[in-house]
């Protein structure tokens, strides 16, 4: 597949022969047609940030210098978080607004949004009687704390419970940044090169980078298993091929004791 440069020299000239719908919308409706519009925006701003980069060719840092894939990741994410801080391109607000008629302000749909964001069939507190008594080390919980900022981020960002991301921290790497498996998984969240890669990680060893791919990683299996805790566990640790060729949690005890320890480790954190 070629590769995607985007040319734009009128933002908006796409959406300036959008019929006026007359339909008045609900209040949910609203939310949910503003969410749509952001993310296209966020999706389009990216796309124009890597496009930006691919045309400059790494000419601060080179083309082969150590460490330019880090540096063009930390330039796409600081720009990224910049533009989605203020008021964006203004695509969003001018796609809302031909679609409801109405101006877009986002802090308006706080409530509304909730509907939208991932939510757990199962209550985030005494999953099962196997994970009971089972706690994080304290030397894991003090390491964690330095992460904070980053797990909020991600928390926010893909709709993720706080707890269950330092969970899977725990019982991946214990907070151990250079942590590596006997599979090659590496960092806090234990990623695998390819999907490190298909997370948009440049650096795996990154703390930021690492807790923002492995969270958006968890965030897909709870999707693709409709917010079943457990399921998205044994996805993330066993793979999701393993879970759709066992109709459920595989029969790994390694899998099933991964399971375990997490939701023991959120049931404690939710304790504190």
């Amino acid at each position: 597949m070629s590769e995607l440069n985007l040319k734009i020299s009128n933002d908006l000239k796409h959406f300036s022969h959008t019929p006026e719908i007359a339909q008045k919308y609900s209040d949910a409706q609203k939310a949910k047609i503003a969410k749509t519009s952001k993310d296209f925006e966020s999706l389009l701003t990216a796309m124009m940030l890597k496009s930006m980069n691919k045309t400059k060719e790494n000419e601060t840092s080179g083309e082969d210098s150590y460490g330019g894939d880090y540096f063009e990741s930390l330039f796409e994410n600081e720009m990224a978080k910049h533009i989605s801080n203020g008021n964006g391109l203004g695509i969003a607000s001018e796609l809302y607004k031909k679609i409801t008629g109405e101006d877009l302000d986002m802090s308006s749909f706080k409530n509304s949004l909730e509907p939208f964001r991932i939510k757990s069939k199962v209550e985030l507190k005494n999953f099962d009687k196997d994970s009971s008594g089972i706690t994080p080390s304290k030397q894991s919980l003090e390491r964690l704390e330095q992460f904070d900022e980053h797990i909020e981020e991600a928390s926010k960002l893909y709709g993720v419970d706080k707890g269950l991301i330092k969970s899977v921290i725990i019982a991946e790497s214990a907070g151990n940044v250079k942590a590596v498996s006997s599979a090659k998984a590496k960092g806090l969240m234990q990623l695998i090169d390819s999907t490190a890669t298909s997370m948009g990680v440049h650096n795996v060893w990154d703390p930021r980078e690492n807790i923002m791919g492995g969270t958006k990683y968890l965030s897909e299996m709870l999707r693709q298993y409709n917010g079943d805790v457990k399921l998205a566990l044994a996805g993330y640790n066993a793979g999701p091929a393993n879970v759709e060729k066992y109709k459920g949690v595989p029969p790994f005890e390694e899998t099933k004791t991964y399971i375990s320890r997490v939701l023991g480790y959120l049931n404690h954190l939710k304790e504190i």
